[in-house]
Formats: C-alpha cells, structure tokens, sequence
C-alpha cells in the first residue's frame, strides 16, 4: 500500500479517537442542501444582532462550537461571566470565564438541574472537548440542559498555553530533554506571568468558580458529568459544595488520593498487556505479527542503542522531512493511541513495521499527535495544576526503570514544578470523597491512565454509588454502546444502583489490525 493511502487509513482511525461517535450519530441529521444552508446564512448577515437569551443573570447568544476532527459542529448558546483572578483581591485582575449552554428540549419534561460537564487534561477546554461526546447527551437533553465552563487556564477562559513544551518532550536524548524542557518550561512561566498570577489556576480556584457559574445561572443543584481529570474536579466540589450537588458521573476516575504522574507508567503497561493479549487470542493477528510486546521491546532498544535518520512526510504540510526516531516518540505514541482500543488496534501493525526497519509511519504519526496536543492542551494550567496539588507527592517506583515510561516522566515533572509558582492545597484535597451523593462511575477495561482499580477505589466511600466497568474499552466511555441512555436514565432517577445495565453486555472488543487495509474479519 502506498504511503498516501497508508495515512489516509490512520487519519480515519485517528477520527475515531477524537470524533467518530459524533459524526456516525450525527450524519444523518446534516442539512441535505448545503448551497441552501449557505444561502441562508448569507441572508442573514445583515440582520441585527440576535437578542440575548438570559440563563440566570448570564447573557447568551447563539454560537457555533466547532468540532476539532472536521465532524459537525454544535449548535451553542455563549456567554461569559467575570470572576476574581486572586478570590483575596476582588478589585484586582479578572477572568472572563468563557461558557456555552445547550438548552434542553423545549419539547421536553423540563428539569431546573443541568448538567454540567467538566473536561480532562488537566488542560483541555469543556467547549473544545464537549462536540465530540455530544451524542452521549442526546437523551440527557431531553430534560436538562448542559453547561460547559472552560476551566480558567483553558479554552478562552485566559488559557495558558506553552506549545513550546509538546516539541521540548521530543528533543533528542533523556538528559537533553530534560534541559530543554526545563528552559521551555522558563520561557513559557516568564511570557504567562505577564497576564497571569499562576498560583490561581488550580482545581480549587476552578471549584470556587464552578459555584459562582451555578448561582449566576440561578440553579440550586446541579449534575456533575467529570471525564477523566474532570473526576477530581467533580469530586472536589461534591465535597465543597454538598448541598448543591445532585448527582455525580464520573468517567474514567481519577481518586482523589492519587498523585498524578505517579501510576502513569504502571497503569500503560498494564493495559498495553492486556491490549497486545487481544493479538495473541487471535490466529490471523499472531501468525502476521508475532508478539507485539516483545517486538515493542525490542525496537525501544533499538532505538535507545541507535536511533535511526527517518525520511517522512509531515502529515499537515505534505513536505518530505527527516529526524531521528527517539524511544520518547514510540513511548508518547502507545501512550496516545492506548486510549483508544479503536486507534490502538493499529499499534501491534505500526510495532511490527518497526521492527521489520520501516519506521517512516510511527515518526510521522507520532510528529502528528504531538501536534494535535499542542494545539488541544493548556499545557500552563496543567503545570499549575500538577505543580500545586501533585508534586510534593511524586516519586520514582524502581519497577518502572525498564518500562515504556520509565520514570523520565515523573523526572520531569519535579524539575518543572521547581521552576512553576504555586498555589495553595486544601488540607482535605487528597482525601477520599465520602459522600451520600448518588454517583455512577464508568471505567474502561482497558484504560492505560484511569484503571477500573480506581473507580473501585473511589465506589467505596460512596454509599449511593455504583461502578460499571465496559468490556473492550479504553479511556472515556460515556459514549460507549448504550451509555447515553443509562446515563440520562441516571439523570432521572438519581439511583445507579436500580439501573438495568445487561445491556451493556453486548460491548466487544475491536480486533487488531493485521494489514493496512484495515481490520480483518
């Protein structure tokens, strides 16, 4: 297979990671006549401004928030609402925190609490993220409407970007990655502070501002949906908030206990285990590709002893380039990829091609992907996060010296967090959530970053609580087989525990690729 067609089959599989739900459950409802819809639209250019809908004592009008894969958009109300920066300093300098509302059904049995769903990262933004989980929420909407705040830090909510770290993570060799990270990390603290008091970019300070959301709207409770970092967001304000807390969906779970950046190495070889296992169980994937995790193995050596000059091609300019193929490129790329067992169906294939010597698709992928992160994570709200609540508690596990990660990560970020100003952490911060609010917690069986060890975890002091684990998934799985209708059934009842759930039975798994024209049968 050419390479042209070998990248238009990943950039499909990649569509499956960042909006594939979207776009299958929302093509057949696309405008038949586009030239009638533009028409349309081009009427209107000259009408006055639209008359602001009023949520509360916030004002919204019509947007349009655009999805990150091409898929189609969602229609939005937009709004935003002016908080202190430093909560001590009222007078001092404000955020606009940037917010979209999805009205529910007009149709529908209305509800006063919305849902609001909060994003991962930390650093991505709840606008940015929310179109590509849209389906998820269509029958949720039936009664309640969504509320998506972008994290201060985040979206355009003074987002904190520093896309100079996602290339710094690809520099050359451990020891001049960290010092080029290391002055990245400088760079990018010195240029933010002029516009930024980073100590106020935390979970805490997005919690307070969380509140200040729901009382200007005039909502008395409120639905929490947390994917991934979001889980820690949601249960920090259960525990700040109680009384305004309905109910809790935390997907794919962070606990509250955890250290983030500690169990990142161990969580990926566990899944990657039981992701490479898939290949073993089945005779066409194993007799062309042999054993991906030994193979893996292998090329990570290989590429530590010698790393090779690859020609390839840059996937957004089309242009011919070359560059040395680091383990830190392989290592990012499973990461990544093993979010999604739809997109980490391709790695065993990619692997193997490594370990035949043609490695001009795992570097352009993985230039690709560091790309697509640069441009999607806030990477200085991240620090401030990490650095502020994380990293007097990260540590090497000595296990971990020899696995894909190893602890160059954790390195990492202790020597970020010297150089980043930090906030201050509740007490309480890392203590389990013990609460009485009904919760539903969703776990993927084959998530690398959240295990569903975690969910059990956190299940434990929630009374109210459930945990489901989805077969054959992988990390965030609110959109997974018939998720959304548990979900919004959730919403309604505020009782996980009488959810009738056989039907998520019929979940499978995604088989391996064995060639490059696609899954087999």
């Amino acid at each position: 297979m050419s390479r042209k067609a070998r990248f238009i089959l990943v950039a499909i599989v990649l569509l499956a990671l960042f909006g594939y739900r979207q776009y299958r459950d929302r093509a057949g409802d696309a405008p038949a006549d586009n030239k009638a819809v533009a028409s349309a639209k081009a009427g209107r250019a000259d009408a006055p401004p639209a008359k602001p809908r009023m949520l509360g004592d916030i004002a919204f009008r019509p947007c349009t928030l655009p999805s990150q894969m091409g898929a189609p958009g969602v229609e939005a109300q937009c709004g935003s609402l002016s908080v202190a920066e430093n909560p001590a300093l009222p007078q001092g300098r404000r955020i606009e925190l940037n917010i979209a509302w999805i009205p529910a059904d007009e149709d529908g049995d209305l509800q006063p609490d919305p849902v609001f769903m909060l994003a991962g990262g930390p650093g991505q933004s709840a606008t940015a993220s929310y179109p590509a989980v849209a389906p998820a929420f269509k029958d949720a909407l039936k009664q309640r409407g969504v509320v998506l705040v972008d994290q201060r830090g985040t979206g355009k909510s003074n987002p904190l970007q520093c896309k100079e770290l996602a290339e710094a993570e690809m520099s050359g060799d451990e020891a001049q990655m960290q010092q080029v990270m290391l002055a990245a990390v400088e760079r990018c603290r010195d240029e933010l502070s002029q516009r930024a008091d980073l100590r106020f970019y935390t979970t805490t300070d997005a919690v307070r501002d969380l509140d200040a959301v729901r009382d200007a709207i005039g909502a008395d409770t409120i639905n929490l949906l947390g994917i991934s970092y979001g889980t820690r967001v949601a249960q920090q304000y259960a525990r700040a908030y109680p009384q305004h807390t309905r109910t809790l969906v935390l997907d794919s779970v962070a606990p509250n206990d955890i250290y983030l950046g500690n169990d990142f190495a161990r969580n990926l070889e566990s899944a990657l285990d039981l992701q490479f296992a898939r290949c073993g169980k089945i005779p066409a994937c194993a007799n062309a590709l042999g054993d991906p995790g030994a193979q893996l193995d292998a090329l990570m050596a290989r590429l530590e002893a010698d790393p090779p000059l690859v020609t390839y091609r840059d996937a957004s300019t089309g242009q011919s380039k070359q560059e040395r193929l680091l383990p830190a490129h392989i290592a990012g790329l499973a990461r990544m990829y093993a979010y999604s067992p739809m997109v980490s169906s391709i790695l065993p294939l990619l692997i193997h091609e490594g370990a035949q010597g043609r490695f001009d698709g795992l570097m352009a992928l993985s230039k690709m992907l560091g790309s697509q992160l640069s441009d999607q994570m806030a990477y200085g709200m991240q620090l401030s996060v990490i650095c502020s609540e994380d990293a007097d508690g990260l540590e090497d596990d000595p296990g971990m010296d020899d696995s894909l990660l190893g602890n160059s990560l954790v390195a990492g970020l202790v020597a970020q967090c010297d150089a980043w100003p930090k906030g201050k952490r509740p007490d309480d911060f890392h203590k389990p959530l013990a609460s009485d609010v009904p919760a539903l917690l969703l776990s993927g069986e084959l998530d690398p970053v959240t295990p569903p060890a975690y969910a059990e975890r956190v299940v434990k002091t929630l009374p109210n609580g459930r945990s489901l684990v989805l077969r054959g998934q992988g990390h965030n799985v609110i959109g997974a087989g018939c998720m959304p209708k548990l979900f919004a059934q959730f919403l309604e009842t505020a009782d996980a525990k009488g959810l009738d759930v056989a039907c998520l039975d019929k979940l499978a798994y995604t088989p391996p690729f064995t060639t490059f024209n696609g899954w087999g049968p």
